[in-house]
């Protein structure tokens, strides 16, 4: 059974650095496109970052761009988000996905991946 569980959310205050991870279980993925979005009640899930090969560089949300750093291990079939200058707008339920799918033209929509997470809440107080 293929599983994505994330860990690490919590309630910061602004400006506060926050590391998240993603362990994957139930096969490797290190053929897989992996990423992470967020959503808010009441709005649509949100890119954050991705990256769509094991040694490719990520992409990142205009919203990410200079803070947020997504990093892989491979062995350890795990995802990071390491999350600096936190802000109040950060806050939100941040998942992890997998998928074979996502492409540079894709890897922005949710509905590219194949696999979630159950998400980790990041508070960030102002």
């Amino acid at each position: 059974q293929v599983q994505l569980v994330e860990s690490g959310g919590r309630l910061v205050q602004a400006g506060d650095s926050l590391r998240l991870s993603c362990a994957a279980s139930g096969r490797t993925f290190s053929g897989y496109a992996m990423g992470w979005f967020r959503q808010i009640p009441g709005k649509e899930r949100e890119f954050v970052a991705a990256v769509l090969q094991t040694n490719s560089n990520p992409f990142y949300a205009d919203s990410a761009k200079g803070r947020f750093t997504l990093s892989r291990n491979s062995a350890k079939n795990e995802l990071y988000l390491q999350m600096n200058n936190l802000k109040p707008e950060d806050t939100a339920l941040y998942y992890c996905a997998a998928g074979r799918g996502p492409i540079l033209s894709t890897m922005r929509q949710p509905g590219a991946y194949d696999y979630w997470g159950q998400g980790t809440q990041v508070t960030v107080s102002s």
